[in-house]
């Protein structure tokens, strides 16, 4: 049995049976029937629902008059969202501000969850950093379709239509890159902040891990903001009238 933490036993306790099932009516034998889910996915399947509860609590105490903490931060940070997004996409781009909101929610929550006892930050883990790549890489190819048709292939070709040889190859291995940076990138200083965390709290578990602590906080802050912010860059030129 692989190490489980007290959420992810949960899971797997009520779970296990239907989700192996399921693994193995798409082929993939998983390697612990009896625990399929792993750490990570149990730790995004909490933050999944955290978030939701979050969000439904903030839209039932709605209020215009007499707003909450809770609501003036989720207005704060999503209006941050919404004021870069129309910096660097332009006109048009509030359409746009509910997937990125809602990646930039989960990245943030993934990455401090692992300051709390008896978690772990799934982002330290390099598929889920993967898997919010992919879908950032998709859902920005999505849009470029969506806003310019089958011409979004023109984006492959460059500017000299007789060098598409050279240039399909290259957009191509740019595009696949940047699903690389995106995950590597946050994967490595997520790993690496909790690595740090847990080795001082190991050797000095009282006074010095605060500091790092706050260092990890920071670093969660940041990489999602990085995440965001490439994600909006790449979805600016998927969508530019001009390619």
């Amino acid at each position: 049995m692989p190490e489980q933490l007290w959420f992810t036993a949960i899971l797997n306790h009520l779970f296990a049976a239907p989700v192996t099932a399921l693994l193995r009516m798409l082929h993939v034998e998983p390697k612990f029937p009896n625990a399929p889910i792993p750490n990570s996915a149990a730790m995004e399947v909490l933050v999944v629902v955290f978030l939701i509860a979050l969000f439904a609590l903030i839209r039932s105490r709605l209020s215009v008059e007499n707003p909450g903490g809770l609501q003036h931060m989720t207005e704060v940070l999503t209006g941050f969202v919404a004021d870069q997004a129309h910096e660097i996409i332009g006109h048009g781009s509030e359409k746009y501000v509910a997937f990125l909101g809602a990646l930039g929610f989960f990245i943030l929550t993934c990455n401090l969850l692992g300051l709390v006892p008896g978690f772990e930050s799934p982002t330290a883990v390099a598929v889920v950093p993967l898997g919010c790549a992919l879908c950032a890489f998709f859902y920005y190819h999505a849009q470029g379709f969506r806003a310019h048709g089958i011409a979004y292939l023109k984006h492959f070709v460059g500017p000299i239509w007789w060098l598409f040889i050279i240039m399909i190859p290259i957009e191509i291995i740019s595009h696949l890159a940047r699903v690389l940076s995106l995950s590597v990138r946050l994967y490595a200083n997520m790993f690496a902040g909790d690595m740090v965390t847990f080795v001082f709290f190991s050797l000095v578990p009282v006074g010095v891990p605060v500091v790092f602590m706050g260092l990890h906080i920071g670093v969660a802050l940041l990489q999602a903001y990085i995440f965001v912010l490439l994600t909006m860059v790449y979805l600016s030129g998927a969508v530019a009238d001009e390619h």
